[in-house]
């Protein structure tokens, strides 16, 4: 005797092997990203810190091209492992429901957050730290703005987990980028927004 699944059977199957695909495709992404970001801090260390340089310069025009290689690069193995873990948390939520939205979302947080540094801040400046802030606001926008169950159910987590981040948008420790984490949130949320999803306006009712 055949079997044939229902319709609905069937969507809810595609959907599961849809949301596995992007949950693999996150893991790998993050997993490469954060192999990179321990290969350069090794290689950092072999040139005696040298590709400390490669941090954001601020108010130099010549060191605006490195907004693009700070959030890669940090100061010593203890900060890289301090950014770690929250980074591979964060990322990898913000990355499990879509990776091309994840690639924009990221690249809205590099530019808002390094020219944010690069404006206010009065030191070189490199770290992790701004995507991390980043893909917290852009969790966080995304319940907002999307309005969707698993959405709002990631955010309130990320809020359990991590709410006091918000803590680090604040001047404390001098030798802490504060306007690094600022800009990064606010370049999460403001990609959050960007990407949201548009919906399309309910068609007008006919009269008679």
């Amino acid at each position: 005797m055949s079997y044939s699944p229902q319709p609905q059977e069937r969507h809810r199957s595609e959907g599961l092997a849809t949301h596995g695909a992007r949950a693999l495709g996150a893991v790998a992404l993050i997993g490469v990203v954060t192999a990179v970001m321990w290969v350069l801090e090794i290689a950092d260390y072999v040139v005696g810190g040298r590709l400390d340089a490669f941090g954001i310069q601020p108010h130099d025009v010549n060191d605006l091209p490195d907004i693009f290689t700070a959030p890669f690069m940090h100061g010593g193995f203890g900060h890289l492992i301090g950014n770690t873990v929250p980074f591979v948390i964060l990322g990898f939520l913000a990355a499990a429901r879509g990776i091309a939205k994840f690639l924009a979302a990221g690249l809205v947080i590099i530019v808002v957050g390094g020219l944010g540094v690069w404006f206010t801040s009065s030191a070189n400046t490199l770290g992790s730290s701004i995507l991390i802030f980043g893909f917290f606001g852009y969790l966080l926008g995304r319940g907002l703005f999307e309005r969707h169950l698993l959405d709002l159910a990631i955010a309130a987590a990320v809020v359990l987990l991590y709410g006091g981040l918000i803590f680090g948008v604040l001047p404390s420790d001098p030798g802490i980028s504060w306007q690094g984490h600022l800009f990064g949130m606010i370049g999460g949320v403001l990609a959050s927004w960007l990407l949201r999803r548009r919906r399309q306006p309910e068609p007008a009712a006919e009269g008679y």
